[in-house]
């Protein structure tokens, strides 16, 4: 028989279990979802409801007890602050466990184990919610009268003015067309101007091809000056050569001789 045996043994000592546990749960009330294997879960649902029974009591005692248990100290302070407000409607059923499969290494069986938000917490939250909602549609609906009547009186006016420029004769300026006047003159002098200068230019533009014409009868009159230049050098070079064939006729004549 196995009376007075409750809980898991799981395979391992009574201080490492403990130890565990204790681990398990403080992670739990930290973050309030933790992921174990489906006999953890189970074994730590008891340890859990356990701790919140001692948070809901709220007492000196109560909060020693959670202490000697849960490793953290800010997590036990925080649970104590929360728990008359979140679990205070309910007296059990804090945890929810979901299966989530096999693991893929040994394929134990994984769960999901996390905290239950009551329904009175629920109710409260929405109503809140809805409270807030229903003043904020008041206070806009207060508001939108004002807001359209201040956006109607500048329309209104822009629209008077409007319709006073719409029926208001145009007043030609005066001093406008003495302005146009004096720049009109002043294109056409400008106009007069350029075509003189174009006129002037027309005789230079002439007197360019007679200076060109010019220069190239200079240059024929230069070549002849050149040739005549060369006729003496040429002649030079002519009677150096009859010299110099004379020379040679000369020695050859005297080899013979010999």
């Amino acid at each position: 028989m196995r009376h007075r045996k409750a809980g898991i043994k799981l395979n391992r000592t009574t201080s490492h279990r403990n130890a565990m546990f204790r681990n398990m749960v403080t992670s739990l009330f930290k973050y309030e979802r933790i992921r174990t294997t489906g006999a953890k879960a189970k074994e730590l649902r008891r340890w859990a409801d356990h701790i919140i029974t001692l948070a809901k009591r709220g007492d000196l005692h109560a909060r020693r007890q959670a202490l000697s248990i849960v490793r953290e100290k800010d997590v036990v302070h925080k649970l104590f602050e929360e728990a008359a407000e979140r679990f205070g409607g309910s007296a059990g059923g804090y945890t929810r466990i979901v299966k989530l499969g096999r693991r893929p290494g040994d394929a134990a069986p994984i769960s999901l184990i996390e905290l239950i938000v009551t329904e009175e917490k629920r109710k409260k939250t929405k109503k809140k919610a809805d409270k807030a909602k229903v003043e904020k549609k008041k206070t806009a609906a207060a508001e939108a009268p004002k807001t359209a009547v201040k956006a109607e009186e500048p329309q209104k006016e822009d629209k008077k003015q409007a319709k006073t420029e719409a029926k208001a004769p145009k007043k030609k300026s005066v001093k406008a067309e003495p302005e146009k006047k004096a720049a009109v003159t002043a294109k056409k002098a400008s106009q007069k101007k350029a075509a003189a200068e174009k006129e002037e230019a027309k005789p230079e533009a002439k007197a360019k091809p007679a200076a060109k014409a010019e220069k190239v009868e200079d240059k024929k009159e230069a070549k002849p000056d050149a040739k005549a230049k060369k006729a003496p050098k040429k002649q030079a070079a002519a009677e150096k050569a009859e010299a110099q064939s004379k020379s040679a006729s000369k020695k050859k004549a005297s080899t013979d001789k010999e």
